[in-house]
């Protein structure tokens, strides 16, 4: 599957499942997403993200996609550094 930008999925080798926010193409062809689970049940700490295979990805069913409006501020809201 071409992982989509807000997707939830989940690898079907490992079972781990997050939504995608990130994705990369290289020339091999061995295009990866970064995966980003939620937070601990307690909301305690925050777990790593991973990058996984599209081909090990597959789409949770029923979970709408995540969408962000960036409209208003669309980046790191500083002006990039100047050599």
């Amino acid at each position: 599957m071409k992982a989509v930008l807000g997707t939830t999925v989940r690898d079907i080798v490992t079972g781990f499942s997050g939504v995608v926010t990130g994705r990369v193409e290289y020339i091999t062809g061995c295009n990866q997403a970064l995966v980003q689970p939620k937070v601990k049940e307690d909301g305690s700490a925050m777990t790593d993200s991973a990058w996984v295979d599209e081909q090990r990805l597959e789409a949770v069913a029923g979970v709408p996609r995540v969408k962000l409006d960036n409209g208003a501020t669309p980046g790191f809201d500083k002006p990039a550094p100047r050599r």
